[in-house]
């Protein structure tokens, strides 16, 4: 993933470039960067009430935020940074991978709505591939990895059975590489990262990689799914 807020020419050059690599991988076939896997719902899924907080993180969060942002329940999906420090909380400083921050999306939702389990169900089957490690997709580094950052202890409980649950079952060909830590704080990102899948469909990046993971909520949670995306802050659709 590569920041859109630098200088033009570079960026005409990544897009460029980004286009030529999306229309080789269409003509071979290829419907997206990661593939979509159903799997199971969590067999413990504790009921709750009042206005719920999940981070998670699972490659570049402009894919993670929007397929979120689609989901029926969701009040708000952030992107952000979680796992270091405040003052390295910066999108430069964290593409360096050793801050120990990952690019995260804070999630704020209504249980009432949808569950802490229905959101981890999401996140497992359509959000990222859980297996891989070091990165996700074209993105390597610490800064991509799977992870969840919860907010209470019930979140932990679910989080670490629901993951011992898939891999007992096989859902997954490999382990699950997800870790699972306490939520110590999470810092949104840049305003020009908020929003980027819906602002910028046109981006290679975003066709390639992203927008098959909303076609794909679309088609395996379509109870969950909502056509219109719940933005962050002024932003708007655009026309």
């Amino acid at each position: 993933m590569t920041a859109s807020d630098n200088s033009a020419p570079a960026r005409l050059r990544l897009f460029a470039a980004g286009a030529l690599v999306a229309l080789a991988f269409a003509f071979a076939g290829h419907a997206g960067a990661e593939t979509a896997k159903l799997v199971p719902a969590p067999a413990q899924d504790p009921a709750e009430t009042g206005t719920e907080t999940l981070v998670v993180s699972g490659g570049c969060f402009w894919g993670v935020q929007g397929v979120f942002q689609h989901v029926k329940g969701v009040e708000s999906a952030v992107s952000g940074y979680a796992g270091g420090a405040a003052n390295t909380a910066q999108y430069e400083t964290v593409s360096s991978g050793r801050t120990g921050h990952a690019e995260s999306v804070e999630i704020t939702y209504d249980p009432r709505v949808v569950s802490t389990g229905q959101l981890l169900r999401v996140f497992f089957s359509v959000a990222h591939d859980p297996t891989q490690q070091g990165g996700q997709g074209p993105d390597t580094g610490t800064q991509y990895r799977s992870a969840i950052f919860t907010t209470s202890e019930s979140q932990m409980a679910l989080a670490k059975s629901y993951i011992a649950q898939l891999d007992g079952s096989g859902a997954f060909s490999r382990p699950i590489a997800t870790e699972v830590k306490p939520l110590k704080g999470f810092y949104p990102a840049e305003g020009y990262h908020q929003n980027y899948l819906t602002l910028h469909p046109g981006n290679p990046y975003i066709a390639y990689n992203d927008l098959p993971k909303v076609e794909s909520l679309k088609r395996l949670f379509p109870s969950l799914y909502s056509d219109k995306p719940k933005l962050v802050g002024d932003a708007k659709n655009p026309s």
